[in-house]
């Protein structure tokens, strides 16, 4: 790896282009460099893990609604998209949304948080659809799948996006927009303008992530993949993009991020370089911010360490800024405390995720969040109790570049009635590949049969994993395979008319 300085640059500098972030990033993407073994495999797991939480979405208003919006852009070759049989074909910009979505509403794919946060899984839809559209290989989608996740990866170690209340698609859009160039094999110059068209286009504000958090938390990923589909479609017909993107004196640096004076160094792969950060980032075992996976793990550990849940007097979670700011009670959002809450922001509020864990002694993707569960008196009792506090210690590992001190869970303080203090931590979660239970191919393979019981067919479950397993070696008539179909009393209740379907 190389790490490159990144900086503003004022026009009269006349910043070349082989200096430019965008440049060098597609210099990565255009670089041919086969895949490692178990880079494959990961990619595989990821497909895996995408089509889990894709079928447990399927029915779910906001996977339904953005299937409504893509089944009215038919098209030909065109892409697949969940649930639907594999001959209806749709143009792939909407595909991707569609199946972005599906992928993104449970918040339950995989994550890497560094700088800033990511779901690199969000790579897959944008870049599976224009495979499926242009008829590219199983070995051409993983390549573009590989490069997705190394772009997106590199620009979250290196730049921090959250403290300027910039959202994390920010990143995504240039990482698909990259993925997509590889796939296709296209040339420095057409990925370097799509990169940075992507990044104009996806810069939004973490107002997504604040507050009511609504069901544009799962379409924001989504939209970036679309984008990023668009923004090479354009490239490719000759036209340009704002340059320099990042560097520029009225760029992303200069006026969304810290500044003119300000330099960031995002690592990138050296030419000829295999492109491995996939292997870095991890899934999630619960339906939860990532930054709560750890804590739902201790609270099974420490309920029965408690006991009687109504004798507790106060918890105190010990954590990193992160988990204290974004999730805790450091967000000063009176909705994360609220029983009415929406899905969405019960997801992000660690109060509510430790109680109910304590409670239930796990958690559920659907269960756990029912409203008739957020309303129940002693969980609401529980809850309030619950307070976070962020401890230096915490926020200096969180961002450690060392494995073996890398954290992102905390330190809990549990107070009872009588005096009595039970304390426990844990710093990494157990599904993690430092955890004490890291995930393997049949880990996720149990994943997807758990998400995908009563809505996938057992053996559509099975051709689909079969296809997985075979992905190098697809043919681009294979590609649809790597999509799920289920019977049409599984898509949910219609979704209300829109304007694409106005009568």
């Amino acid at each position: 790896m190389h790490n490159h300085t990144v900086r503003t640059h004022t026009s009269s500098e006349n910043l070349k282009r082989e200096d430019q972030l965008a440049w060098k990033i597609a210099e990565v993407a255009a670089d041919p460099v086969a895949l490692d073994d178990d880079v494959v495999e990961m990619i595989g797991n990821r497909i895996i893990d995408n089509a889990a939480v894709a079928a447990a979405s399927i029915a779910r208003r906001p996977a339904v609604s953005a299937r409504a919006q893509a089944t009215a852009h038919p098209f030909t070759p065109g892409a697949t998209i969940f649930g639907l049989a594999a001959d209806k074909r749709f143009s792939p910009e909407w595909a991707a949304w569609a199946n972005g979505v599906a992928v993104r509403e449970l918040d339950y794919h995989d994550t890497f948080l560094a700088a800033d946060y990511s779901h690199p899984g969000d790579n897959i839809p944008p870049i599976l659809a224009v495979a499926q559209h242009c008829g590219l290989s199983g070995e051409a989608l993983a390549r573009g799948i590989a490069t997705g996740y190394e772009i997106q990866v590199d620009l979250v170690r290196g730049i921090c996006l959250h403290e300027h209340k910039i959202d994390h698609i920010a990143h995504l859009g240039p990482a698909a927009a990259a993925g997509i160039g590889t796939a296709l094999g296209l040339d420095t110059e057409t990925i370097y303008q799509a990169v940075q068209q992507a990044l104009h286009v996806t810069t939004t504000t973490r107002q997504s992530r604040k507050g009511e958090i609504s069901s544009w938390k799962a379409y924001a990923p989504a939209f970036a993949g679309k984008m990023a589909v668009e923004a090479v479609d354009r490239v490719m017909r000759g036209e340009g993009a704002p340059s320099p993107a990042w560097e520029g004196e009225d760029g992303f640096i200069a006026y969304l991020l810290s500044g003119p004076g300000a330099e960031y160094t995002v690592p990138l792969p050296e030419k000829g370089e295999a492109k491995r950060a996939i292997m870095d980032t991890y899934t999630k075992e619960h339906s939860a911010e990532y930054q709560s996976q750890a804590l739902i793990d201790l609270a099974r550990r420490m309920g029965p360490a408690i006991g009687d849940l109504s004798k507790v007097k106060s918890i105190l979670i010990e954590t990193s800024h992160h988990t204290h700011y974004v999730i805790g009670t450091g967000a000063n959002d009176p909705q994360k405390m609220d029983p009415n809450a929406s899905r969405e922001t019960l997801d992000h509020s660690i109060m509510y995720i430790f109680a109910v864990a304590l409670e239930d002694g796990g958690w559920h993707h659907e269960r756990s969040y029912a409203p008739e569960r957020a309303k129940r008196p002693e969980t609401v009792a529980l809850w309030h109790k619950i307070t976070t506090a962020e401890n230096p210690e915490w926020t200096r590992r969180y961002h450690s570049h060392d494995p073996a001190e890398k954290a992102f869970g905390g330190h809990v303080i549990v107070t009872m009635e009588g005096g009595r203090i039970i304390e426990d931590q844990l710093a990494i979660a157990d599904a993690n590949p430092l955890g004490s239970r890291p995930f393997s191919r049949p880990d996720y393979v149990k994943k997807f049969r758990m998400l995908a019981h009563g809505v996938v067919s057992a053996g559509e479950q099975d051709r689909f994993l079969a296809t997985v397993e075979r992905l190098t070696s697809l043919a681009p008539e294979e590609l649809s395979g790597l999509n799920f179909v289920v019977s049409p009393d599984k898509l949910g209740a219609p979704a209300r008319t829109g304007i694409f379907d106005w009568r």
